[in-house]
């Protein structure tokens, strides 16, 4: 069997890293990721995937991620469910985190202007 996803999406919000009663963190995110395609009306819709980070990962990515951040999430699916206040069954679906890279560039430097083609020497 086999339950292994990769996502590449952009943080909805900031991330929120707790701590359970145990003291090891946790860190729930979620992720817009693009469809592939266009809808009717010739826009691209997103998924929005909740994922759990445990550990460093989850320290890390609070630490240095912030909405709008853009990383690729390696995991698992997984889904459980549970009866809400109201009684009613509720279930969900998430990915279990194993890896996070953040891929947003860093801020952009000002770029200095480049010689005319005919001042460098070597063109």
């Amino acid at each position: 069997m086999i339950n292994q996803v990769t996502l590449v999406g952009r943080l909805t919000r900031d991330p929120d890293l707790r701590y359970t009663a145990e003291g090891k963190a946790v860190s729930n995110i979620t992720l817009a990721v693009n469809r592939h395609y266009k809808n009717a009306s010739g826009e691209i819709e997103a998924d929005f995937v909740h994922c759990i980070l445990w550990g460093k990962t989850a320290e890390n990515t609070t630490n240095y991620c912030k909405k709008g951040t853009i990383l690729g999430v390696t995991g698992r699916i997984q889904t459980r469910q549970y009866d809400n206040q109201d009684g009613k069954r509720v279930y969900v679906t998430e990915v279990v985190a194993d890896g996070v890279r953040f891929l947003s560039s860093k801020p952009a430097q000002p770029v200095q202007s480049v010689a005319q083609r005919e001042e460098l020497p070597f063109a």
